[in-house]
């Protein structure tokens, strides 16, 4: 396994803004009035079936607000569905010495490299260079819309269904953890809170989140990857 790039496409901010705490920024709305997907339509054939004849809709998070003046880039993520009893989403939390997006939960990913023969390949190369999970175990099933962070990766989100009984092995430089969080939790709008932060140094945003509480730990899904969950809610919900 060759070492993961330590640039992270999830992150939501540049290295100008290294300090910023995301959790102290108020919590301004809670979808709570909006359905969550039925446990139906996370069945696997289900799964499959709605990315094979997808409905019409509209993705609710595209773009946001750029706040560095890099080349855009392409990049590519893994959606990692892991199909247990109740199925899950694998994530990963960025270790806490890398200078840029310390500490941040990501979905396994990174630029497309030329190399790569297609956006699905990057995805599945990087989730094998940061957590070791094999392609064998995986079934891609499409990609969702591109969202462009705000350190202009354009980044593509290819959804996967992933059988249970893999072994991961995680890249330690990169990454302190690799977790799942129920596709329930993360699929239902009375989990995704709205923040708002306006300032003198930083440009006006707004993100979601959906904190999951994992025994002892907090897992603190936000910003981009956040963002990337809403539009898959909004895909399955249609």
């Amino acid at each position: 396994m060759r070492p993961a790039s330590v640039e992270s496409v999830n992150a939501v901010l540049p290295s100008a803004l290294r300090s910023f705490d995301p959790r102290q920024v108020p919590v301004v709305g809670i979808d709570a009035a909006l359905p969550a997907v039925a446990p139906a339509r996370f069945d696997a054939r289900a799964l499959r079936a709605r990315f094979a004849t997808p409905p019409a809709w509209v993705p609710e998070l595209r773009r946001e607000p750029r706040l560095t003046d890099r080349v855009p880039a392409q990049a590519a993520v893994l959606v990692p569905i892991v199909m247990r009893e109740e199925p899950t989403v694998l994530l990963t939390e960025r270790t806490t010495h890398l200078s840029t997006h310390s500490g941040q939960v990501a979905f396994p990913g990174g630029r497309v490299d030329p190399e790569d023969a297609n956006i699905a390949a990057a995805a599945l190369r990087e989730a094998w260079e940061e957590v070791g999970l094999s392609a064998e175990y995986i079934e891609v099933l499409g990609c969702l819309p591109t969202y462009t962070t705000v350190t202009s990766f354009i980044v593509t989100p290819v959804v996967a269904l992933v059988r249970p009984d893999f072994e991961l092995n995680i890249n330690p430089y990169e990454v302190a953890a690799a977790f799942e969080v129920p596709l329930a939790h993360l699929m239902n709008p009375a989990n995704h809170r709205r923040h708002a932060l306006v300032g003198e140094d930083l440009k006006s945003r707004e993100w979601f989140s959906m904190p999951y509480q994992d025994g002892p730990h907090e897992r603190y899904v936000w910003g981009a990857t956040a963002g990337m969950l809403r539009n898959l809610y909004r895909f399955l919900s249609a």
